[in-house]
């Protein structure tokens, strides 16, 4: 079974709406909306996987936002807050090794995103002001 058709499978068994898939370039985006998730974006870019969520873009004022993102970057369980190439864009980053992957350690990185929005949404949305 190829890392796609893994990935592909262990998203399935986890019950998540795939809304596109690419299997040219092993791209998954899914939806789990009553989670705060929305076209999290899935590569398999071997050796790795990457789950990447937007979640803001960044305005003019910054003060005290990246401080604070950091801050949360130490309490979360798997993945972190990044800016993007452009650094207007935050988004939340994971990687898992594609070599071993199993269901419950994806499984654990999507939670731990599920975690982060839930309790740290109505900060994400002042932000996002």
């Amino acid at each position: 079974m190829s890392n796609f058709q893994k990935v592909k499978f262990y998203l399935q068994e986890l019950g998540y709406d795939i809304t596109t898939e690419d299997q040219a370039d092993e791209v998954f985006v899914i939806n789990a909306l009553e989670d705060g998730i929305q076209n999290l974006v899935i590569d398999c870019e071997a050796p790795i996987l990457i789950i990447e969520q937007f979640l803001f873009t960044l305005t003019k004022e910054t003060d005290g936002i990246f401080k604070n993102l950091l801050q949360k970057n130490r309490e979360i369980v798997h993945g972190a807050f990044a800016v993007d190439d452009t650094g207007t864009k935050v988004v939340f980053r994971d990687t898992l090794q594609l070599e071993n992957l199993d269901l419950n350690e994806l499984e654990g990185s999507l939670n731990s995103l599920k975690l982060l929005i839930a309790e740290y949404s109505s900060t994400l949305l002042q932000f996002a002001r």
